[in-house]
């Protein structure tokens, strides 16, 4: 913090947070740089919407009760945002009317209140923790902004720090030469004393160009009726704010290293970093090993000690210890891969469980079953789950053996330690150790195919010249 002394900003450091904080999350921009007709902050970084990312790292901290402030038409951010409050913006009149916008839900709530942007997800909690930490000081400024220095400053509003702690943000248009110089730069995230927010938030006025209420007229307001103001700084890449896809393909490169970063150092062997890419929530164990091209979506947990190998895409999936994965396989939603299972090359599994050491190595389709433990899954076979109205179930029981290019037509249940043909099309239960065929028996016809070679020849139209 800028006007603190080094046993002050110690004092911060080893500071506990102890007053209640709420958070006012905005999300009612339009995003219309996107370019698109989804609400800016439900575009994914990592797999999750860019407002979730700031609700993860508000709850992770503590803060509560949290208030998401959408606009008109973004029921799709309340559903996604719930269990959180929203409040409706229905005029778009600046960031301090957004703010406004909560004070009825916060009635009565006694704290302080965290103001952040649903379109900036990288804010750690260790930020959050020392904006919190600064509040508890004794004669502690009454308002704390987040700020940044970025290489090049730009149009960023300045934050204009003196001996007594931030005097006033000054926007960049409006900057003296001198003030432009200033390298200390306005997130637009603040912690305010709940006590004095609603009165400044009264008093702020529309006098610019745009005619909005700008939440930054909080600092001036605050200097002017004798508030001290405070500056705690957080790094530019956690202060990356998404207006564009430019700025989402950006976002998304962080947010990749990152993981990729924290999956090394927690024991994954990544063979090629730089391709492969986790959703925020991927959970992965200890002595995972993981090939190149491999993309996870959300929902997948990989126990210690899987091997994945490349090209493979994976959503929704359990992967148990020692299991092998690909190369070329697809897990879909529902998939439970049990200890020692193999799932093989251009199988896909959906909503299917493989239990201990079973094996889909080739080629397959296995969806709303389950393969029993040991069971073999040969090429080529599919379960033939859904007749165009339902989904039925499929059950392999354990060390079961299907012949290749087998289809099995569920509902249906093959015995433990059954088999079925190559070519079988398996209408009705198998019993434990029985022989599923329907294919007729085979005849051999001596010579025929030298014969039929000889016919051809014979008759063969010679093409036109």
């Amino acid at each position: 913090m800028h006007f603190m002394s080094p046993a002050k900003m110690a004092a911060v450091a080893a500071a506990e947070p102890t007053i209640p904080t709420a958070a006012v999350v905005l999300a009612a921009g339009e995003g219309t740089r996107m370019k698109s007709k989804l609400p800016k902050v439900m575009h994914a970084v990592a797999g999750r919407p860019l407002v979730q990312h700031a609700l993860t790292t508000l709850s992770a901290e503590g803060l509560s009760p949290l208030v998401v402030v959408v606009g008109p038409g973004m029921e799709q951010v309340a559903a996604a945002v719930a269990p959180h409050k929203t409040v409706v913006q229905n005029d778009r009149k600046g960031t301090g009317h957004a703010v406004l916008q909560a004070k009825d839900v916060l009635n009565g709530f006694e704290g302080d209140v965290l103001i952040a942007f649903g379109d900036t997800p990288f804010v750690t909690a260790a930020t959050v923790a020392k904006m919190r930490a600064a509040r508890q000081l004794p004669n502690a400024p009454k308002v704390i902004v987040l700020g940044f220095t970025p290489p090049h400053p730009g149009d960023y509003g300045r934050l204009i720090v003196g001996a007594d702690g931030l005097e006033r943000i000054v926007e960049a248009k409006d900057a003296t030469p001198e003030e432009r110089a200033v390298r200390l730069c306005n997130s637009g995230i603040m912690l305010v004393d709940g006590k004095i927010l609603w009165p400044l938030l009264a008093d702020v006025g529309a006098h610019n160009a745009k005619g909005e209420y700008y939440l930054t007229d909080v600092v001036g307001l605050a200097r002017k009726a004798g508030y001290t103001c405070g500056v705690v700084e957080g790094e530019t890449d956690e202060l990356m704010g998404i207006n564009s896809r430019a700025d989402l393909a950006k976002a998304e490169a962080v947010a990749q290293e990152q993981l990729r970063r924290a999956a090394m150092d927690n024991g994954v062997t990544l063979q090629a970093p730089e391709t492969v890419f986790f959703s925020a929530d991927t959970k992965l164990g200890r002595d995972v090993q993981i090939g190149p091209f491999v993309v996870f979506g959300p929902g997948v947990t990989v126990d210690d000690g899987a091997v994945i190998k490349g090209f493979c895409h994976i959503e929704g999936a359990h992967i148990s210890s020692g299991a092998v994965i690909g190369p070329h396989a697809r897990l879909r939603p529902g998939a439970e891969i049990g200890p020692d299972a193999h799932v093989g090359n251009f199988v896909e599994i959906k909503n299917a469980t493989l239990e201990a050491g079973a094996k889909v190595n080739h080629l397959s389709y296995v969806g709303d079953a389950r393969v029993g433990a040991k069971a073999n899954v040969g090429a080529g076979t599919i379960t033939a789950n859904y007749d165009g109205f339902n989904k039925s179930h499929t059950d392999i029981g354990v060390g079961a053996s299907i012949g290749s290019n087998t289809v099995l037509v569920a509902p249906v249940k093959i015995g433990d330690g059954a088999m079925t043909g190559a070519g079988a099309v398996v209408t009705k239960d198998v019993p434990a150790n029985g022989l599923a065929i329907n294919s007729a028996r085979q005849e051999n016809k001596t010579d025929f195919a030298a014969k039929y070679r000889e016919l051809k020849r014979a008759t063969k139209t010679k093409p036109p010249r």
